[in-house]
Order: C-alpha cells, then structure tokens, then sequence
C-alpha cells in the first residue's frame, strides 16, 4: 500500500477531459504500485476514510497517472478541486467486470458479434458493460444491450456507438 497526499485538482480546458476533477499520482508513485507498467491499470485503496476499489489510473506521460474523481466520489468525500485527499492505493488485483447474462444471452445468437467484442480491450469492454448496468429501467437496459450487440456487428468502438445514437436523436 502506497500512502501520500495530494491536491484534488480540476482540468480547464484539456479535450474530452475538460472540467474533469482529479488527482496526480507522479511517476515514482506509480511506479511502486505497478513497476514497470505504463498502461491504464485499476487500484484499491482509501481516499481519506473511503474505501475505493476499481478506480482506473490513466497514464498522462512521462509515467505520471491521473484518477478521475467522479461526482459521487467527491461527494462522498465532502470535497471538490483544491481540496487535500489522503491517499493509501495499492494495485487492484481482484478487479474483475463480470459479462451480463442478457447481454451474454444475445451474444449466443450473434457469435461473430461476440468474438470482436472479445477482441477488444478489457477496458473498452467495460464501457459497455458499465453503460448497460446502469441502466435505471429494463427497457433501457434492453436498448443498450441491442445497441451493443449491433456495435459489435458494425464493429464500433463505444465512441463510435454513442456519437452513431446521439445523430440518430
């Protein structure tokens, strides 16, 4: 477990991450968590007393890391950027997401879908088990699974997928 303390801070203008809140996790940090390792990886840990599990470290070059802060973590935490977090991470290796029965279900009927979904980075796989699991209403969640299984047909990335639906609107 690697502990250290750190400013909660929040991107202006920085491309699809503008207005993002975050923290730095700095090079020789990130090394004692993962040696070695310069891709996005998932860590377990504290940020001040909440416990954290399958936070994504996101490399940001010359082996600094960055974890986005989402809302309910702020939240949580009672602070916004500014704020000082105390930090204890470690590498989490447990970090599984679990393919959905329905979703697994359509994929039977669709294998050449299911093979590149396969395909594709454990990561980018877990935008769309994640967009799916949170669907608040089964209808919704039955949209995204169909709106998945065609992606992987047209073989789309979850990008391509969002920006195909949001012209469609």
């Amino acid at each position: 477990m690697v502990t250290f303390n750190t400013i909660i801070l929040q991107f202006a203008e920085q491309g699809e991450k503008t207005g993002w809140s975050y923290i730095e996790i700095p090079a020789d940090i990130a090394q004692q968590l993962k040696p070695g390792n310069k891709k996005s990886f998932r860590v377990r840990g504290m940020l001040d007393s909440l416990a954290v599990s399958g936070m994504a470290l996101m490399p940001m070059g010359k082996g600094d890391f960055i974890m986005a802060l989402k809302a309910d973590v702020r939240k949580a935490l009672h602070k916004n950027s500014g704020a000082m977090l105390h930090v204890s991470l470690e590498d989490d290796i447990d970090y599984k997401v679990e393919l959905p029965d329905d979703l697994k279900e359509c994929f039977e009927f669709e294998p050449e879908a299911f093979d590149f979904f396969n395909g594709l980075a454990k990561s980018h796989r877990e935008y769309f088990i994640k967009w799916i699991n949170e669907a608040k209403t089964n209808e919704t969640r039955a949209k995204r699974i169909i709106n998945t299984v065609n992606a992987m047909l047209r073989k789309w990335d979850y990008g391509q997928m969002i920006r195909a639906m949001k012209k469609e609107h």
